[in-house]
């Protein structure tokens, strides 16, 4: 009786070790007698008990954080950059087989070659050309990692820590830049003043009765901004275009 309960217990720990159930996103590589046979799920797997051996590999994409480097660029300044990584495993066998932990080997490449990349480019540069310093990273790593069965999709710098002195002397520089737009906008609108002034000049110069009416205008708008009696002197000369305008018309 207890030898038949042993064999059954050994029957379906035997079993157990025999089946796997894999997921949508997983592929087993199995083993046997330590060559690899290929990779294989989703679903049910049967093994050989004690022949085959399988390893389980992720199929969805990983999100990697790239550590913080510290860099100095082409201009000699010291940064410190951080990256994010997104990555998956395309050949399952390749993955296993070509390297050790191809999770380990693509953060360890990924660091490297972010050093490298910024230690090429001015600040100026890594602060503008984000976009293609990415693009450039993404190449290199994927080009790396290719022969692991891994394939990197996108790489992003997220964050630039410069030194103290040097953002000061960034904030420096873009007040700078403000009050140079100022003075240049200042300067347009004076420009743009002085020309129609100029232009008004040359109107009153021909027709000497705008030049009155214009100093009539004035006075009703002074008028009109308190409740006070105002006296301006006004020259009689003023009232010459109407008075001739005038005789013009009696003697017509």
């Amino acid at each position: 009786m207890q030898f038949s309960f042993g064999l059954i217990v050994f029957i379906v720990l035997l079993l157990a070790s025999a089946i796997r159930i894999l997921k949508e996103y997983e592929r087993g590589v199995v083993f046997r007698l330590g060559r690899v046979i290929g990779s294989k799920g989703p679903g049910i797997i049967f093994l050989i008990p004690l022949i085959d051996k399988m390893v389980k590999v992720s199929l969805r994409t990983v999100v990697m954080d790239v550590p913080p480097q510290d860099v100095i660029t082409k201009d000699n300044v010291s940064v410190q950059v951080n990256a994010v990584l997104y990555f998956r495993v395309v050949d399952p066998n390749r993955s296993v087989i070509e390297v050790e932990n191809y999770l380990f080997a693509t953060s360890q490449l990924a660091q490297t070659t972010l050093r490298s990349i910024v230690g090429q480019v001015e600040l100026d540069g890594l602060l503008m050309e984000r976009d293609k310093i990415n693009h450039q990273l993404q190449e290199i790593i994927d080009t790396h990692s290719d022969p692991w069965g891994v394939k990197v999709s996108l790489v992003e710098i997220k964050h630039i820590d410069l030194p103290e002195e040097m953002k000061r002397s960034m904030a420096k520089q873009a007040e700078a830049e403000r009050e140079r737009r100022a003075k240049i906008i200042a300067a347009e609108g004076e420009f743009q003043a002085a020309a129609k002034l100029t232009d008004a000049a040359k109107i009153i110069d021909q027709s000497p009765s705008a030049l009155q009416l214009r100093f009539l205008q004035t006075l009703v708008e002074v008028s009109a901004e308190k409740n006070s009696t105002l006296v301006f002197p006004v020259p009689i000369d003023l009232f010459t275009p109407f008075i001739e305008s005038q005789k013009k018309s009696l003697n017509s």
